[in-house]
């Protein structure tokens, strides 16, 4: 059975279905229930009428690896990016009014100029390490005293473009103060404002694939990483597996930021759950510290 080219002709067989679902899984980490049938179903659609020639030529193609832009447009397609500015606040206060305190003191303390370094993913179409970046300036006293770099990784090409781009309609912007959408944005249309050069060239993105363990070897010694509302779209499997890979990109001391319904506790064992006054964030025990 083929891949209808038509709105009115089936979609894929339970047989094509596994197929896609099983190979997303080992390329991502991402597991499709059987209710995202529907959802899986219109995107593979639109991959095999863009590529032409049929559902079995079509993957034929991406499970080869003949073609990496067959893998990656799927990827595209299937990832979900809903997110907007601001979004839990609470864990930026967390993160000005606690964690980066911490940090800096620490930094004080040893005499080390290294940068504080912040990883955020998946960062999808960008206002998270934006939101990161607009809280330091706005509400860190010592972000004069240090140097800051903000990496941003997403496994998804178009939102990263997008996040590049920089430029936000009013439902990511809902939460932004006017005292602060003055300062950091420009307004380029009616309803649309783009964050200024400063802060848009601050945030380094990258594609990255938080289950991909090789990949992710190049991302190590951050002191503050935001994975939030991630892992709840993998199994025990998948979840486990990036939660080595955060651990592994955080430096001894490091903190993670969860989302609000996810819980290490019940992934790994190998974080330290740290109750701050604005939450609870995760932490890679620091050198020396007891098991």
């Amino acid at each position: 059975m083929s891949v209808s080219t038509t709105g009115t002709e089936p979609g894929l067989s339970e047989a094509q279905f596994s197929r896609v679902r099983e190979w997303v899984y080992r390329r991502t980490g991402i597991q499709f229930a059987d209710n995202k049938r529907y959802f899986v179903d219109k995107r593979v659609q639109a991959c095999v009428r863009e590529h032409g020639g049929g559902f079995d030529a079509w993957f034929a193609g991406l499970r080869l690896g003949a073609n990496a832009a067959l893998a990656q447009e799927l990827i595209n397609e299937l990832t979900v990016n809903e997110t907007y500015f601001l979004r839990e606040d609470h864990q930026f206060d967390a993160l000005v009014k606690s964690v980066l305190p911490r940090v800096a003191a620490e930094r004080r303390a040893t005499g080390s100029t290294d940068p504080i370094r912040i990883l955020s993913l998946p960062c999808s179409t960008g206002e998270e390490p934006y939101s990161i970046g607009l809280r330091l300036l706005e509400d860190w006293g010592d972000i004069e005293d240090f140097d800051v770099e903000i990496v941003a990784g997403d496994i998804d090409t178009r939102v990263l473009q997008f996040a590049q781009r920089g430029e936000y309609g009013p439902r990511s912007m809902q939460r932004v103060p006017l005292a602060v959408r003055t300062r950091w944005f420009d307004r380029v249309k009616a309803d649309t404002h783009r964050v200024k050069p400063d802060l848009r060239d601050a945030i380094d993105f990258r594609i990255v694939n938080v289950c991909d363990t090789e990949s992710m070897r190049a991302y190590r010694d951050f002191d503050v990483v935001f994975c939030r509302n991630l892992l709840i779209y993998f199994d025990e499997i998948s979840s486990r597996r990036a939660a080595e890979n955060l651990f592994g990109a955080l430096r001894p001391g490091g903190h993670l930021f969860l989302g609000h319904s996810e819980s290490m506790s019940r992934i790994s064992p190998i974080f330290t759950p740290v109750r701050l006054p604005e939450g609870i964030v995760y932490q890679r025990p620091p050198i020396g510290a007891a098991p």
